[in-house]
């Protein structure tokens, strides 16, 4: 039986010390016996001085160099030997008691590998927030979108997802995963840098027959954007980039035809940007495409490797529904 100090809550940290004097207090807070570490990316600010100082209950795991997100944790989880992992952004408040309804579901069923909170805006709090909402589920060109949250379209929360629900991927805001799990999938892919590196693990994940959980009794709030504004043009680039790696390597057939109407779809949404007079964007999804070009090889091969499962996609393609038929909420 788990219990709250089987649980590793892993903090990534890069450069991002007035982050962590906002929301690292309501972690150490409301954790209660779970061990909390802050894994730093190599920061040039003083964020290493400030945790030793202020937070000595607090382990430093002290990387090397900033790797990004999915090596960042890749390397820093090494030497994490807690069953439970949580992988909390450092822009995420936490509430009293959000880890037992988490515990108490993964203790239900030994599958169930990975599990995601009710993501709320830290800045509006009432509403669901971008990253993850209530859960992730993706159409059959890879498209990503969440029950709350669908493209630009954000829902207020008025508990219509309370609930306890299987989904497809969790968000890497706040991503729990058992630790046995996150070493048999080899970890993040760590050619994606930063970005969609969490719903590629869910989708090995669900390949491998695990399953993936929303907890809507545990609430956290997160403030979005604040290591990578949303408005970035490289967050731009990251996001279309690495959704073409997922789905080419995880897709269970088809993969040729889904591929090119995908980078089709890629390509009106590079003119609307063009239209808007985003020319950077339409430029960042350029690029995104042909660095998808210049790394296929490696992907295919990654492909063949893997195991494939049918049934991943919630709805054929969610850009349709959503731009044509008019279907704002999930």
């Amino acid at each position: 039986m788990l219990q709250a100090k089987d649980i590793a809550v892993v903090i990534l940290n890069w450069n991002g010390r007035n982050l962590l004097e906002q929301f690292l207090p309501s972690v150490v807070k409301h954790s209660n016996e779970a061990k909390i570490y802050v894994a730093d990316n190599a920061s040039t600010d003083d964020s290493v001085a400030f945790v030793t100082e202020h937070f000595p209950t607090v382990e430093l795991i002290q990387n090397s160099k900033n790797s990004g997100y999915a090596k960042g944790y890749n390397d820093a989880l090494k030497t994490v030997e807690e069953p439970l992992l949580c992988l909390l952004n450092s822009d995420v408040e936490v509430t009293k008691d959000w880890l037992l309804p988490i515990l108490k579901i993964f203790n239900s069923e030994a599958q169930i590998a990975i599990i995601q909170p009710k993501i709320l805006d830290h800045k509006n709090k009432s509403y669901f927030e971008y990253a993850g909402a209530a859960g992730g589920f993706i159409d059959k060109y890879g498209y990503p979108f969440c029950r709350g949250r669908i493209f630009d379209t954000i829902e207020k929360d008025q508990g219509q997802y309370n609930d306890i629900k299987t989904i497809f991927w969790a968000s890497g805001a706040c991503f729990f995963i058992r630790n046995s799990v996150f070493k048999t999938l080899n970890g993040f892919d760590e050619s994606y840098f930063a970005h969609m590196e969490e719903i590629d693990l869910c989708w090995r994940a669900y390949n491998s027959d695990y399953e993936v959980k929303y907890v809507g009794t545990s609430t956290v709030y997160h403030v979005g954007g604040a290591t990578l504004n949303t408005t970035n043009p490289r967050k731009t680039y990251l996001n279309f980039r690495n959704s073409l790696f997922t789905l080419v390597k995880n897709t269970d057939k088809h993969v040729f035809i889904r591929t090119v109407i995908r980078m089709k779809l890629d390509g009106i949404a590079a003119l609307r940007f063009l239209v808007q007079l985003k020319p950077r964007y339409f430029f960042a999804v350029l690029r995104a495409h042909l660095s998808f070009y210049r790394k296929l090889r490696p992907i295919l091969r990654q492909r063949r490797q893997l195991p494939k499962r049918s049934n991943y996609f919630k709805t054929d393609s969610i850009v349709w529904s959503y731009f044509i038929k008019k279907n704002k909420i999930f």
